[in-house]
């Protein structure tokens, strides 16, 4: 969708929720770089798990027309639940472990600088706010392995080794036996599966196309059911995914719904 140019927003309405876990000790000087950048913009910081949510409520309460996410996917995830259906827009400076969404919004990753200019400029776009479980999502939602990853993955692995604590934990997550999932889609037949990814974006993991269909303004969820979740199924997986051979594999389904049970 292209962006529709707006009138520069208005720095005394705008908010900047900052996660300093999403960078470690680099955290302080961020923030600086922040301060800088966004001078006379309330600036909050989060202490725990679950608060930029809290954050985001009382900004839309205190009238602020935007909500900045200073962080990975993690922040987003938790300032798009306190905006909800607000109307009030979110910003992203995507500065945090993984960034998917900002990758799919072809925002230039790390560049604080670029990105709050973005914000300044007032370009927007509408996208779909997709829902599960009474939580807003904007990206994607994952039952079975991809959620265990995400538990099993700790702050301090990730601090360690970024992104490549996920796939550590990906490899203890495997080796145990995989749940069995019963999805419903209305109008298709149930299907099984072990494990599901639920895209709003063409984009998991980073910049990588696991939904080649998918358009987040098209009002369609697009679901990936997996059968299997053995390593040398996940390799063949992710490997036709990446070549974009979604369909030479049994053991793999892509569709695209409006809604879906699980």
């Amino acid at each position: 969708m292209m962006m529709t140019p707006q009138s520069r927003m208005d720095k005394n309405k705008v908010c900047i929720i900052f996660n300093p876990a999403a960078r470690g000790e680099k955290a302080q000087f961020l923030l600086s770089r922040l301060a800088t950048l966004a001078k006379e913009v309330i600036i909050e910081s989060t202490q725990v798990p679950g608060e930029a949510t809290k954050l985001a409520i009382n900004a839309v309460k205190a009238g602020f027309e935007a909500v900045v996410a200073a962080g990975g996917d993690g922040t987003i995830n938790e300032v798009v639940n306190g905006i909800g259906e607000s109307g009030v827009k979110l910003g992203i400076l995507p500065i945090g472990t993984m960034n998917v969404f900002a990758y799919e919004l072809g925002l230039p990753i790390n560049e604080v600088g670029r990105c709050w200019e973005i914000i300044l400029q007032g370009r927007l776009r509408k996208i779909d706010l997709a829902l599960a479980n009474d939580q807003y999502f904007v990206q994607l939602a994952g039952v079975g392995l991809d959620a265990q990853v995400l538990l099993e993955t700790d702050l301090g692995q990730r601090r360690m080794v970024g992104p490549l604590s996920y796939v550590v934990s990906a490899a203890h997550a495997m080796s145990r036996p995989a749940p069995q999932l019963q999805v419903t889609i209305p109008g298709l037949n149930t299907a099984q599966a072990s494990f599901v990814l639920v895209g709003n974006g063409r984009n998991y993991g980073g910049p990588f196309c696991f939904f080649p269909g998918a358009k987040n303004d098209d009002g369609l969820l697009d679901v990936l059911l997996f059968k299997s979740q053995g390593y040398f199924e996940m390799f063949r997986y992710l490997q036709q995914m990446l070549l974009g051979n979604h369909s030479t594999n049994s053991d793999l389904e892509y569709l695209q719904c409006t809604s879906l049970t699980i």
